[in-house]
């Protein structure tokens, strides 16, 4: 195979771009995620790839419960605040607000809505595993444009 072709084909699935959260018996998390797709309707199920080995990933498998933020348009800022792993100070992760409610994962005010999800099924392969999460609790702070991978100018796949 064409390393080339298949990065330049890989690249062309679209993604949203999001903030997970995270949590264990040692406080909360969020990193910025975008490998997730909506698996089925009844149960809502979604499913969500995140790197093997991180703190994000370790505390789901430890806690079976995340959340994801779903972030507006032009929120390239916000995002990029969770390329890395944080520490909470208060009800904030990387200066940015958050609330928690049914699992215990950060909500963050700033997000346009959110979905909560319990872990109902895990698949470890390759070097990112897979996590699908059944929708557990949602809700909407505003209407507004999703942002996706692609309007930031970053890559992940490939």
């Amino acid at each position: 195979m064409d390393p080339q072709a298949k990065k330049t084909a890989l690249r062309g699935i679209t993604y949203g771009l999001y903030i997970v959260g995270t949590k264990d018996e040692n406080g909360v998390n969020g990193f910025a995620g975008n490998w997730l797709t909506q698996t089925s309707f009844e149960p809502p199920l979604v499913a969500l790839a995140v790197k093997a080995g991180t703190r994000s990933q370790e505390q789901i498998a430890k806690s079976g419960v995340f959340s994801v933020n779903v972030l507006e348009t032009g929120q390239k800022e916000m995002v990029t605040a969770f390329f890395r792993s944080l520490e909470p100070e208060g009800n904030k992760l990387a200066g940015y607000e958050f609330y928690t409610e049914k699992t215990g994962c950060p909500i963050f005010k700033d997000a346009l809505r959110f979905f909560e999800c319990q872990v109902v099924e895990k698949v470890e392969k390759g070097d990112h595993y897979i996590y699908v999460g059944e929708v557990i609790n949602a809700g909407v702070h505003r209407d507004g444009e999703p942002m996706t991978l692609k309007e930031t100018g970053f890559y992940y796949g490939g």
